[in-house]
């Protein structure tokens, strides 16, 4: 048997047949780039709305998202933000392009940050905290709200790998000051391109990033300031409008994978974070945690189970970030994670006796 962990021609052989005319609508229409198209203000809408948010932008990436994000709370040279360095380099990157510092704070047994190392890493230069809702699992946002309070700091939320997933019955990018998710491929809510967008309740910023988004115009001729290209094209946003009808089987398949993984696998040998009662996670990946990593992955792909390593280099220790001289940096917590996490498959069209193979050849590497 073979078990992949990304299927997506099979999710556009069960999609094809109802999203062909939709693709074939925006198509017809000449409308394939703009700002105020139909297909992006019905996209923002619904997404404001399923985020219990004023407002939604679309954005071309997760990436432009964060550094919009991070931009419209006055983040800029000089400046610190406190986040986690077992994220996607994105996450830092959006920090460094605008020239301010990353300050990386330690992880919690289930990845997500820390929320009392970020007390200890509060400076008079910090300007925002960007948690990070690492694997669709939401972090500990009140008490992150709690510090950001009492100390004045905005927050800015990595929603990336977490559509869908709420705190305390309150979703993910609903809690900070700016939302910042992704519709990579490779999200639950998901283009067939490059896309991502943020929610707020700040007209202000909303308004701000509409018009960044589109080189700073206030109309086709006039610009109030220098902006970029980051828009969303009608195309992506018909696609993701689509799938916004089908995110919530997909979230309940991806659960209920996860739960299978959590009651079969052998407890005794490998660690995975449970989901407490007041969480909601919608599974982006499904990550286990066991010392013999590396050669449980070579074992793995010996029986055609596809899996992968979400991420085996943490920010910190990248090569640009090194050159940073941020000086040393105490994330004991990170390191040993990062040798030991491994993503199984989880997709939506895993089917049962997938799951059933995955499950007997990890318990079957183990000792009886």
């Amino acid at each position: 048997m073979k078990v992949k962990y990304l299927n997506f021609i099979e999710q556009w052989r069960e999609e094809k047949r109802q999203l062909l005319p939709v693709l074939l609508n925006v198509l017809d229409s000449g409308q394939y780039v703009g700002v105020r198209g139909k297909e992006i203000t019905r996209f923002e809408k619904r997404v404001s709305k399923e985020c219990k948010m004023k407002y939604a932008v679309a954005l071309n990436s997760g990436t432009d998202s964060l550094t919009f994000a991070l931009h419209s709370v006055g983040v800029k040279r000089g400046d610190e933000v406190i986040t986690p360095a077992n994220s996607y380099v994105a996450s830092t990157g959006s920090i460094v392009h605008l020239g301010a510092k990353p300050v990386f704070v330690d992880v919690l047994p289930d990845q997500n940050i820390d929320p009392k190392e970020i007390q200890k890493k509060i400076t008079k230069k910090t300007k925002a905290i960007m948690p990070v809702h690492l694997t669709g699992r939401p972090c500990q946002m009140d008490e992150i709200i709690k510090i950001s309070k009492k100390y004045n700091i905005a927050v800015v939320e990595d929603c990336a790998q977490a559509y869908g997933s709420k705190y305390k019955n309150k979703p993910c990018g609903s809690w900070g000051d700016i939302g910042c998710f992704s519709t990579h491929p490779l999200k639950n809510l998901n283009g067939m391109g490059d896309g991502g967008f943020i929610v707020t309740n700040n007209f202000r910023v909303a308004e701000r990033i509409r018009k960044a988004r589109n080189h700073g115009l206030k109309n086709r001729d006039e610009m109030e300031f220098f902006g970029f290209v980051s828009r969303m094209d009608n195309i992506q946003a018909a696609i993701l409008n689509f799938r916004l009808g089908r995110i919530s089987k997909i979230i309940k398949k991806r659960r209920a994978n996860a739960n299978y993984y959590m009651k079969k696998l052998n407890k005794k040998y490998i660690f995975f974070p449970p989901e407490k009662k007041y969480e909601f996670n919608t599974y982006h990946t499904f990550i286990i945690q066991v010392p013999q990593r590396d050669k449980l992955k070579k074992y793995l792909t010996k029986k055609n189970i596809s899996t992968y390593i979400h991420y085996p280099l943490p920010i910190h220790k990248q090569k640009p970030v090194l050159r940073m001289n941020l000086g040393k940096q105490n994330l004991p917590v990170t390191e040993l994670q990062s040798k030991q996490i491994l993503s199984l498959p989880i997709n939506h069209n895993l089917k049962k006796s997938h799951l059933d193979y995955v499950v007997n050849s990890i318990n079957n590497f183990f000792p009886k």
